[in-house]
């Protein structure tokens, strides 16, 4: 018998140093992308002795006989990667935790309390002596955890968990609702912390530079994303929902997200964490088909296996897959077959006239948002020049983020990415300025699940080890006491841990009255009002 890895995973790799007999594959170093987008285990090698089980962050690890019917397919998706990829005994080990150092002789600020910026925080919380402060402009952490992770991957944000020993540790002070640049500058926070670590991630939509993109009804796929997620950002946008066909241009697993939203039932969506107000509309939704497109064809499709096959189990909608090139090559990886086979399966089903339905366009490239005064639809082009359009009222462009500038730092505007080397920043010159580091999207792209930002993150604490090392990080800097100081003069309301804590609750609580997981506070006027209201009670 054997474990099983299914679709949540994370890629924290948690489950990796716990196996007694070494095979969960595939592994990499620290900062290193796998090229996969899942771990799996060896059936052949498993003792099954449940270690990867116990330590996994999201639930995703079955022992075999207690695969839910919707991830039996995993148990033959896990064999076959090692079919094509045969295990090898060539692990390369994570980094040694440093030795504990003097009180005061390093302060770290990190901005951003998304992952990355928690797996950074992680890192650093492990060695004695290190004072860190956690900057995020929200009243609330996570990140895209908590604004990106689809409502309906309950068990993929618990990844959270994670986070509780250094978010809750004595040496580290949250400081939520400040933003730097408005709060406090970056010459601020280097004057009062000897490394500063950005994590801010890649907020920016990339766009498709096509007529019409900007008209009413066409949008990026975050902003929906956030819409739904109930991201202050954006809970105040509106999306027309009256039509019967909705387009997504892009095929990643944002995207189906997004088109899963779209169309899974009212009373699904309603056992989620998904916004009160994106219930309510979707509730109205007359949105029946979704049209996912993409410029080349299902072997170089960006979804991952898990994604694309639990689509195969929403109830009511069939999968069509506009495609006749779906037969594995010899040069396929492991993955780009499954996804074959997958989608040879879903091409085969019978359809249903009274279903919803999500249709993959392959080789398909938009050209045109049309419309005068608003989107009416998408002007799509195919092989061989033939144009076509496809008539719809709501477009969104999922294709992909960037990062925006850091004031006081070095920007790549073509890569959308703070230039760095290996976490360090590297300023006009090309050499690396001392004290400052970023992880996460801002350092390599929008690229990886949420558990590669484990690695990412190491490697860049990895480099502020060898610089405080090398005493490189020696700067005479003012302490927490004097920071809290500066930021109790520039902010009316600062958001500490506890603060936090009283968002989630009242969250929680809110939740529960509805038989809910929670019931998200979207404006930020709320989410003060339910911190002033935990301060006053307790006090």
């Amino acid at each position: 018998m054997t474990f099983v890895i299914t679709q949540n995973c994370c890629k924290d790799a948690s489950c990796v140093p716990v196996c007694p007999v070494d095979c969960i594959r595939p592994v990499a170093g620290a900062g290193e992308l796998t090229g996969t987008e899942m771990l799996y285990i060896d059936p052949a090698t498993c003792i099954d002795c449940g270690a990867c089980a116990e330590e996994c962050p999201v639930d995703a690890i079955y022992y075999e006989e207690e695969l839910p019917a919707e991830f039996e397919r995993f148990l033959d998706i896990n064999a076959r990667y090692f079919e094509h990829t045969p295990l090898t005994m060539e692990v390369q080990a994570r980094g040694d935790t440093h030795a504990a150092v003097a009180p005061g002789s390093l302060r770290v600020a990190i901005v951003g309390a998304g992952p990355s910026g928690c797996y950074a925080a992680n890192a650093l919380a492990r060695v004695g002596g290190v004072e860190i402060a956690l900057f995020e402009r929200l009243p609330t952490p996570f990140g895209l955890v908590r604004a990106g992770v689809a409502p309906d991957h309950q068990r993929t944000k618990a990844v959270v968990e994670v986070f509780d020993p250094a978010l809750t540790s004595r040496t580290l002070r949250c400081h939520l609702n400040v933003a730097i640049g408005r709060d406090i500058t970056h010459e601020e926070l280097l004057a009062h912390h000897h490394a500063v670590i950005y994590a801010v991630g890649a907020s920016q939509s990339r766009e498709l530079g096509i007529p019409g993109e900007h008209l009413p009804g066409s949008h990026a796929a975050a902003d929906f994303v956030g819409w739904y997620n109930g991201h202050p950002d954006h809970a105040h946008h509106g999306f027309d929902l009256s039509a019967q066909r909705a387009v997504i241009i892009g095929n990643g697993n944002v995207a189906l997200d997004v088109a899963r939203v779209l169309l899974t039932a009212p009373d699904e969506l309603r056992q989620t964490d998904i916004a009160e107000h994106a219930l309510d509309s979707l509730s109205d939704s007359m949105i029946r088909e979704v049209q996912i497109i993409a410029r080349r064809g299902p072997r170089e499709a960006a979804y991952s296996v898990g994604e694309f096959l639990a689509l195969g189990h929403l109830p009511g909608v069939d999968i069509v897959i506009d495609s006749d090139d779906l037969e594995p090559q010899p040069g396929d990886d492991a993955e780009t077959a499954i996804k074959l086979a997958i989608a040879r399966e879903f091409a085969q089903r019978p359809q249903q006239p009274e279903n919803k339905r999500i249709v993959f366009r392959f080789l398909t490239s938009p050209i045109e948002v049309v419309g005068d005064t608003r989107t009416e639809g998408l002007r799509v082009t195919r092989p061989g020049g033939e144009t076509d359009v496809i008539a719809a009222r709501l477009i969104l462009r999922s294709v992909g983020y960037r990062g925006t500038p850091i004031d006081g730092v070095a920007f790549d505007s073509n890569s959308g990415v703070v230039p760095n080397d290996g976490g360090r920043v590297l300023g006009e010159d090309g050499l690396p300025v001392p004290g400052v580091y970023v992880t996460g999207w801002i350092k390599r792209g929008s690229r990886g699940v949420i558990g590669t930002n484990r690695s990412c993150a190491e490697q860049s604490v990895r480099k502020l080890w060898e610089d405080f090392d090398a005493g490189a990080l020696t700067r005479v800097v003012g302490d927490q006491d004097a920071l809290t100081s500066l930021l109790a003069q520039r902010v009316r309301e600062p958001v500490d841990w506890q603060g936090w804590c009283a968002i989630d609750a009242a969250e929680r609580q809110r939740g529960e009255q509805v038989d809910r997981p929670r019931v998200k506070l979207v404006d930020l006027t709320d989410m003060l009002a339910a911190v002033m209201s935990d301060s006053t009670t307790a006090s």
